[in-house]
């Protein structure tokens, strides 16, 4: 296993990679298609972890159009989901809300698709040429249907921590070669870790979320595509104060210190 040093060295050079966002998501809170695998469906799912934070941050009038919706597959790949017939209008539209009741299709589409892979399939040889081309397909799709492509850079296997520089990498090329915003989840991940590692963010299998995990991937998610900042958000999802206030501001501090690099390599 990589010793801390190293581990350290190892994410500061991740950081210099210019792991940045490569785009900016749009001005008006943006209703989001998450489209992925289980990393996202834990824990009663990120995406509603996502809206309670929206509901500590935004008021009510603001918050009213916004959708956030999920299609996500168990072990899922990118190259098995078909995002063009996603985003087909009519496809996903009808829904349960918040009263248990039937909806109407809304007039309003997605801004975002925010897309992830499997946790290795970037970082695995025999999988990574696959990786790029689906997102390359997939932003395609998005930008067909007037869908900004965005990409949730997953964690590191809580075994392996040297997956991360790897991951930062693989994400940010994708994401500077479609125009595509990059969420530097598994930069937040690292950076939790290391600074607090007996918050535990992964399960026993070493790759799938706990609550806390789920939590700190939404609280990136708040920053970098609504840039909203975590820190003093009441939604805790059951997480204590301390711990919730901890990620907070991990999450800012990741996607701060992400966009800065950013800024400096000029994208």
């Amino acid at each position: 296993m990589m010793s801390k040093k190293h581990f350290i060295a190892a994410l500061c050079a991740a950081l210099s990679f210019g792991v940045a966002v490569a785009a900016e998501a749009p001005a008006k809170p943006p209703s989001i298609l998450w489209v992925g695998n289980s990393l996202f469906y834990y824990n009663n799912s990120m995406h509603n972890h996502l809206g309670k934070l929206l509901g500590g941050a935004l008021p009510a009038a603001t918050r009213k159009g916004i959708r956030n919706t999920s299609v996500t597959i168990s072990g899922g790949r990118l190259g098995w989901h078909n995002v063009d017939f996603y985003l087909t209008p009519g496809v996903i539209g009808a829904t349960v809300g918040e009263n248990n009741e039937l909806t109407e299709a809304p007039d309003r589409g997605f801004d975002i698709v925010l897309m992830a892979d499997c946790t290795i399939c970037p970082v695995d040889p025999r999988t990574r040429d696959e990786f790029h081309a689906m997102v390359r397909k997939h932003s395609e799709s998005a930008r067909k249907h007037g869908v900004q492509p965005a990409l949730f850079m997953t964690w590191a296997y809580s075994d392996k921590p040297e997956m991360t520089p790897i991951l930062a990498a693989e994400y940010s090329k994708a994401g500077r070669d479609n125009d595509a915003v990059v969420v530097p989840a598994g930069l937040a991940f690292a950076k939790s870790v290391a600074g607090r590692p007996d918050l535990r963010l992964v399960v026993d299998d070493r790759r799938h979320p706990t609550v806390a995990g789920s939590y700190l991937g939404a609280c990136v998610i708040l920053a970098t595509l609504y840039g909203i900042n975590p820190v003093g958000n009441k939604a805790r999802s059951g997480l204590a104060d301390a711990d919730a206030a901890y990620l907070q501001q991990v999450a800012w501090e990741t996607v701060t210190e992400f966009r800065a690099q950013s800024a400096g390599r000029g994208r």
